[in-house]
């Protein structure tokens, strides 16, 4: 690859834990100098974030959401601290954080407080609650945003709790949008020679996620239930089915696929049964479909289904975390990889999902705290 697309952008980036960290390690993996500003006591918390650290200050969970970025280590609230911030700023393209709404005024890191040191400067805050309202001094945390939005009364079998999804996809989320915004505005900044602020928080993003079922009770006043199998609110079959030896996802989205299907597991009988015309009706009468399917299903192991499905119509085997990272699917499309830690040696590592005329992004783990403070800040740490 000669170059990454966003060499020669430098970002400053005071941040913690999930959203932000996610959102600059795109950045950093494009190519842009992401200079990590960190507390010089202990740094992003993330770092002390077990069970498995990685020496003094690391750990893999923190490596997860900051590959490829730089630290340093300085007291922002102090006049020397300041000054060292200032003069990065001075050479850097976008400020990013992710505190509660009150605090990069405060601690004046906002477009107000930095245009003076560059016109050009874009400033991202990815918040949990917004700068401008009566929660802009909450706390909050992606977990939380899924309760409140809605989304956990979503998730999981109608008889059982709400559930959360198994990992912080709303910070995932959170972080990509911010980034969308901040992109957005440093390319006006370069035509302009004008920066601004941009925001996002993880409540805005958690509640744009409710997607139709959100249209769906605006428009028409229907509050989507929770649906057995994970399967889809208005078609079917899009679910789970159990087979001889674990689970099965299929997604039938149209009618040639239900006709594949139908045609795969040998029931054509099913064809002209007259509860399964069509994707919307097979829904109403969905527990009287899958009952017909299931023990059809029962019959073959999810290799042998897959096998016999390939290209005719999407599915899937339900895996276990392991399961998914040991497939050799993944390891032919080369999602496992792996970087140089200086304590792990070889600490392996989920690639970027990107490719860029079709190779992956090259990765590096992210520098020890206060690392990268001589050649950065013009001293020792």
């Amino acid at each position: 690859m000669n170059g990454k697309p966003l060499e020669g952008i430098r970002v400053l980036t005071l941040e913690q834990f999930g959203a932000g960290p996610y959102g600059t390690m795109f950045l950093a993996e494009l190519g842009a100098e992401v200079i990590k500003i960190e507390a010089p006591q202990g740094g992003d918390p993330s770092r002390q974030v077990g069970p498995y650290k990685l020496g003094e200050n690391d750990s893999e969970y923190f490596q997860a959401w900051n590959l490829g970025k730089k630290s340093v280590t300085l007291d922002m609230k102090s006049a020397e601290g300041r000054r060292q911030f200032e003069a990065l700023v001075k050479g850097a393209d976008c400020v990013v954080n992710n505190m509660r709404g009150t605090q990069p005024a405060k601690l004046g890191i906002d477009y107000a407080s930095l245009k003076h040191l560059k016109p050009a400067i874009v400033c991202l805050h990815i918040s949990a609650y917004g700068r401008d309202n009566e929660r802009r001094d909450w706390p909050g945390y992606d977990f939380l945003m899924q309760a409140e939005a809605g989304l956990m009364e979503l998730t999981g079998e109608p008889d059982g709790p709400p559930t959360r999804v198994g990992v912080s996809m709303i910070d995932s989320m959170s972080g990509l949008t911010g980034i969308v915004g901040l992109l957005s505005c440093l390319l006006r900044a370069r035509t302009t020679g004008q920066g601004c602020d941009v925001d996002t928080c993880l409540y805005d993003v958690a509640m744009h996620q409710l997607t139709y079922p959100g249209l769906w009770y605006l428009n028409e006043g229907d509050v989507s239930p929770r649906v057995p199998r994970s399967a889809h609110l208005s078609l079917a079959p899009v679910q789970t089915f159990p087979t001889k030896d674990g689970w099965i996802f299929i997604m039938c989205m149209t009618q040639k696929f239900w006709l594949n299907l139908c045609e795969v597991t040998g029931r054509g009988d099913l064809v002209t049964d007259p509860r399964f015309p069509d994707p919307n009706t097979r829904a109403k009468n969905r527990a009287a479909m899958s009952d017909e399917l299931d023990a059809t299903f029962r019959t073959r192991t999810t290799a042998e289904w897959l096998a016999s499905m390939n290209g005719l119509l999407p599915a899937a085997p339900v895996h276990r975390l392991d399961q998914a990272l040991d497939s050799s699917f993944a390891r032919e499309t080369g999602m496992v990889t792996a970087v140089s830690h200086p304590v792990k040696g070889d600490l392996r590592i989920l690639a970027n999902p990107l490719r860029i005329d079709g190779e992956r992004l090259a990765q590096s783990a992210c520098s020890p705290l206060g690392a990268d403070n001589e050649a950065l800040l013009g001293k020792s740490s």
